[in-house]
């Protein structure tokens, strides 16, 4: 008979001058110039289509700052009939060769032209860097337009015999920024080195402000990149590219009731990089097609599972251990001297969470104790808050390395730290509430399916049932309109008056008769809530139309929305929990309140869902990946339906789709 093992808590205590310029050298440098204009014959050259500085210098053996210190303008770029005047060195008198000794040769010239970089000084004259800025230490603040450097005595100017090193520009690419709470426009223009007007400029949707969520493009400014090299001697930067390598491809032949979403999750690429390797995909999606995609890439198959019930099929001859990681912070509790745990009870929501997940949890192990189940459970305190937990100190005091699966903790970050920690061993932790995924590691179950997943996988079942699916976003749902135009640009999306409300005509033109009208919606706004429901159910006569929202939204619930409506428009919404009428769900429930004196929440319900569901997977004949793999299931509210990452994580994609129908009911769409 197999002994069901809870662990007492144990507590554990965590926890620039600037330098002055060489002016014996600015004083040389003019009384060379100006002997040097008495001495030498000025010469004009027309500049002809097509001719660079660097070539012009070349035919008349001078540099090219020789010819900027005549022709100022130059700098600026050269234009065909331009007349340039040059100082010749060829007719020079020959006391000018006294130019080429050591004591002549000490120290050059450069006057900075524009788009002049200090890489691109020491190229030109064959000097280091280093000993560029040895010589004009003022350089550190950076290059200046007119300004006089000295070039070291081994630099040498670039000769027609050999072509002055053409440096490379690297590729500014663009990046995106996904907003965070608390951040700002401010910080994120500062972190990529940009000004707000300049991240408002790529970014027109958030001149109004930010929203959480919503990614924003960032294309850095090519005059602060630091490492990017323009050279004077050339009108355009010259870009070097790697010639690409063709990718060897691999043929695949699409099946039924995939889509183009599907099939870019499957291999992992953007709707843009499959639709470039296959143009045909533009005209959608046909089943038999055959596409390419890259050899190198391992397609991921996701295989819709049957529901299976485990209890079914258990066995219990090797013994298992389950760790429980609950944030009771008892330590806190008990070192707090002003509020009593009665008083704590009260206002510390967290606290509540974790009890009622607790308290679900109890349950399931006495179910598991029923049914004979060979596992000893260890609840402990992971003390943990949003960004510190006493995970490391417990795995290393419990041996938890040799658990067979772990549950907790409740935050994404100590779920990670718990894992990284555990992953050498591949103990599987199960994250039992967040929604939130950071670095996934290959030994991590994410329990609660991630928003976007969910609103991936409702568009997938719109468009199962071949409707015309068409949108209706609030302006200040940003996020939600860029989530579409991005990765859903099949929808159709119905623009709103000057006073952010619903047209007949604008719906009407994007409504199809003779098949289904699926309008997802997304505000907050009460009056365009209302609006819509009235405009969509007058035009219900000549066309069928269904209301769908993509994740919950609470201002549903207000009283100003009649329920009606909804019903009226069959909302159809996901959801991860259904309300359990079945016998077994209502005994459950019943077994709950006899325990706790009250009626299961969401919490205690999913306590109990995701400790038997672990249970149940550690006693099967099959190893408890080998379930997580291949073997749905469905407790009393929640549903577990694991889908492996590229990252080797398993994530649930386990949820309801439930709609209001005309008798106000609540039902399950098929």
């Amino acid at each position: 008979m197999g002994i069901i093992k809870v662990a007492n808590f144990s507590v554990f205590q965590n926890h620039k001058t600037t330098t002055m310029k060489h002016f014996i050298v600015v004083i040389g440098f003019f009384i060379s110039v100006f002997s040097g204009f008495s001495q030498s014959k000025i010469q004009k050259h027309t500049v002809q289509k097509g001719e660079t500085i660097t070539q012009i210098a070349q035919k008349y053996k001078v540099t090219p700052s020789d010819i900027y210190r005549l022709n100022p303008d130059s700098q600026q770029g050269l234009k065909p009939e331009m007349v340039l005047l040059i100082q010749s060195a060829t007719v020079a008198p020959k006391k000018e060769k006294t130019e080429v000794l050591p004591e002549a040769k000490s120290a050059k010239t450069h006057t900075v032209a524009a788009k002049e970089t200090i890489y691109g000084l020491t190229k030109m004259y064959s000097v280091s860097e280093e000993q560029l800025l040895k010589a004009n230490p003022d350089l550190k603040d950076g290059l200046k337009v007119g300004s006089t450097i000295t070039i070291p005595g081994n630099g040498n100017a670039a000769t027609s015999d050999k072509k002055p090193t053409k440096p490379v520009v690297k590729k500014i690419e663009t990046v995106y920024h996904t907003v965070e709470a608390k951040e700002t426009k401010y910080s994120i223009a500062k972190q990529y080195g940009l000004t707000v007007d300049e991240l408002d400029a790529s970014n027109p949707e958030v001149k109004d402000g930010l929203q959480i969520g919503f990614r924003l493009k960032i294309t850095p400014n090519p005059s602060r990149i630091s490492d990017q090299v323009v050279s004077a001697n050339d009108e355009k930067p010259i870009v070097t590219k790697p010639e690409p390598l063709k990718p060897e491809l691999t043929d695949y032949v699409v099946k039924s009731k995939e889509t183009l979403y599907s099939l870019t999750k499957k291999f992992n690429l953007t709707q843009e990089e499959l639709i470039k390797l296959n143009p045909e995909l533009k005209d959608g999606v046909k089943e038999g097609m055959t596409l390419q995609y890259p050899s190198s890439v391992i397609p991921l198959e996701s295989v819709d599972k049957n529901i299976t019930s485990l209890a079914k099929t258990v066995k219990s001859d090797d013994k298992k251990t389950l760790v429980l990681l609950l944030p009771f912070n008892i330590s806190k509790i008990t070192g707090d001297t002003l509020n009593s745990t009665a008083a704590r009870l009260k206002t510390d929501k967290f606290l509540n969470m974790t009890l009622d997940f607790y308290s679900g949890a109890l349950m399931a192990i006495d179910s598991a104790k029923t049914l004979g189940l060979n596992i000893d459970v260890k609840i402990l305190d992971s003390q943990e808050t949003k960004n510190s937990s006493a995970v490391a100190t417990l795995i290393q005091q419990n041996e938890i390395q040799k658990a067979n699966a772990v549950i907790g903790p409740f935050y994404q970050a100590n779920v990670e730290k718990t894992a990284e920690l555990l992953n050498k061993n591949k103990v599987p932790v199960i994250s039992p509430l967040s929604k939130e995924t950071g670095k996934l590691f290959g030994n991590v179950l994410q329990s609660m399916p991630e928003a976007e997943l969910v609103k991936n996988n409702m568009l997938e079942y719109l468009r199962s049932k071949n409707a015309n699916i068409v949108a209706i976003i609030d302006p200040k749902k940003l996020s939600t309109r860029q989530f579409l135009t991005q990765n859903h640009k099949d929808i159709k999306l119905i623009g709103l008056t000057p006073q952010n409300l619903v047209s007949a005509d604008s719906l009407t033109k994007k409504l199809v008769k003779g098949k289904m009208n699926y309008v997802i919606f997304d505000s907050e706004k009460t009056g365009l809530i209302l609006n819509t429901l009235n405009i969509l159910i007058a035009q219900m006569s000549d066309y069928q139309i269904q209301l769908v929202i993509l994740e919950k939204n609470d201002t549903f619930d207000f009283e100003e929305i009649p329920l009606a409506k909804l019903a009226q428009l069959k909302l159809l919404y996901p959801s991860l929990t259904r309300d359990n009428e079945t016998p077994d769900g209502l005994i459950f429930a019943k077994v709950y309140k006899e325990k706790n004196k009250i009626f299961p929440n969401h919490f205690a319900t999913r306590g109990f869902d995701v400790t038997f569901d672990t249970m149940l997977r550690l006693s099967q004949e099959k190893s408890f990946i080998e379930t997580i793999e291949t073997t749905a299931t469905e407790g009393v509210e929640n549903k577990f339906e694991y889908e492996k990452k590229p990252s080797g994580a398993f994530v649930n994609k386990g949820f309801y789709i439930l709609y209001y129908d005309t008798d106000l009911s609540v039902k399950e769409a098929e």
